[in-house]
């Protein structure tokens, strides 16, 4: 580990030019004929709903505008250089934490929840926010040399975190970001104190013989996203340069590959902008395609997935647990005690799915200040 260094402050600032390419190619885009049946992927209709909105109506120069009101900075850590938003709290007592986004997301997820969490009201907790973006993620470097792993991710965020001056903090992560989160956790990271995650990817070692109720949901919807939700996973652990030059020449391309999984994994109960501002979605898209991030961000799984599964860890550290309703995978508490022998919070939040802190910022903001507490 090389450590910290070059922290300059940093600004997003795309051309005019790359916006009016962005439109050029959404307009002039080739359209396949509608699927046969709806389980063969985001319909034709939807996704021409949203990409017209893009091109026409959609104004990525105001989120430029809104996103560079927040402290934004580069640092290069382990030799890459990595973005992050760093947004200290006004509160003496306030706690440091680094948040970790997974894919199909972005540090953009965590805007709303950037606020409550540093300027509570009195009584609450508060916390000085760290939120970077993963490696070949938005506007992180795009590694060029196999190894950025969940692990040495973790490593590069705890020198982030000694870099900013923290001695004492906690982290919280989802997808990817529960990987990273509890990585750190694992080696014991310096200065860690407790973690919380979203997507806790904890399973028994045997399928219980007589299962509860909890136990058979879990089982369940664990076997139907292997059967049918996997695709995506597959081509980006094993081929992510050949998908990326689809996804990186064509943006209606870059937007379907996002937007099939927003769909599939949200809490939208029938009305996709139910829950969802339609806009910040875009905002996500928009951030993958204008930093040409697609290839990037699909390696991340080759660099994981090779040659092991995803089951733990056992850790000894303080964790936090939300299971929101339309998670991925949604354990029982039995099975994540299991794993995690100082259990300090367990949550399951009426509503929210997999990018719980965009669907649910309240419920978010009240789990992470309940598990911290």
């Amino acid at each position: 580990m090389s450590g910290f260094g070059e922290l300059t402050r940093f600004q997003i600032d795309h051309a005019p030019a790359d916006l009016d390419d962005l439109r050029r190619r959404i307009v002039g885009a080739r359209w396949p004929e509608p699927a046969t049946d709806a389980s063969q992927g985001i319909s034709v209709e939807f996704l021409r709903e949203v990409t017209d909105y893009w091109a026409d109506s959609y104004d990525w120069w105001a989120t430029q505008q809104r996103l560079n009101a927040l402290p934004q900075y580069t640092a290069v850590i382990d030799g890459l250089r990595i973005h992050f938003v760093h947004v200290r709290s006004s509160r003496p007592d306030a706690t440091a934490m680094i948040l970790t986004h997974g894919w199909p997301g972005s540090f953009v997820e965590f805007e709303q929840v950037i606020g409550p969490l540093t300027e509570p009201p009195p009584g609450q907790r508060a916390f000085h926010v760290v939120i970077p973006s993963l490696p070949g993620y938005g506007y992180s470097a795009k590694p060029t040399a196999p190894g950025w792993n969940f692990e040495r991710t973790a490593q590069a965020w705890g020198e982030l975190m000694r870099g900013l001056g923290y001695s004492e903090y906690v982290a919280q992560g989802g997808d990817w970001g529960a990987l990273v989160t509890s990585a750190m956790a694992q080696a014991q990271v310096a200065g860690l104190q407790a973690i919380h995650l979203n997507l806790p990817l904890v399973f028994p070692e045997e399928p219980p013989a007589e299962p509860t109720a909890a136990e058979q949901r879990a089982m369940t919807a664990a076997a139907e996203y292997s059967a049918k939700g996997t695709g995506y996973y597959a081509i980006q652990a094993t081929r992510p340069q050949t998908v990326g030059y689809g996804l990186a020449d064509s943006p209606v391309g870059q937007a379907a590959w996002i937007l099939d999984k927003v769909l599939e994994w949200t809490d939208h109960r029938g009305d996709p902008w139910g829950y969802l501002d339609r806009d910040r979605v875009l905002d996500i898209v928009t951030i993958y395609w204008l930093t040409n991030s697609a290839a990037s961000s699909a390696r991340y799984y080759w660099e994981n997935a090779r040659g092991r599964g995803f089951r733990g860890p056992v850790l000894d550290l303080p964790v936090g647990v939300s299971v929101f309703p339309k998670e991925l995978y949604t354990p029982p508490r039995e099975w994540a005690a299991a794993y995690y022998r100082n259990l300090i919070h367990w949550g399951e939040p009426e509503r929210g799915g997999h990018f719980a802190a965009l669907e649910q910022p309240e419920l978010f903001v009240t789990e992470l200040r309940t598990a911290f507490a």
